[in-house]
């Protein structure tokens, strides 16, 4: 289910980009290896206006890429790993969080240091 969920995220944000970049674009390479009994599976495609979509999986997660180049000619790739941790994409596209404020370290330090006595 939660393969299934990553790959239809992958394939939706492909055909975004698609049809902003090029509604007559065409598969130009896919590669499919389905599920076997032991849920081992890999896919893989390009289009011939340059999104690439890869990704890999088992009964313990997924691993893949995607990559497009923007209407403004940017090209974007996404990088992920979907496993007991969660859905953790990179990419230096996505946003990432403000460094951690000085006395806020200093306190996790402390707490660290410091366990509550039980």
């Amino acid at each position: 289910p939660f393969q299934s969920l990553c790959l239809l995220a992958a394939l939706m944000l492909a055909n975004v980009h698609a049809d902003n970049i090029n509604k007559d674009a065409v598969i130009t390479r896919e590669d499919s290896d389905p599920a076997d009994p032991e849920g081992n599976y890999k896919f893989a495609f390009e289009t011939s206006n340059g999104i690439q979509q890869q990704e890999a999986g088992n009964g313990n997660g997924v691993s893949g890429s995607s990559s497009f180049i923007t209407p403004e000619g940017i090209p974007i790739t996404l990088t992920y790993v979907a496993d007991e941790n969660g859905f953790q994409p990179q990419g230096d596209h996505l946003p990432t969080p403000p460094p951690i404020p000085e006395a806020i370290l200093r306190a996790l330090e402390y707490i660290a240091a410091h366990p509550p006595a039980q």
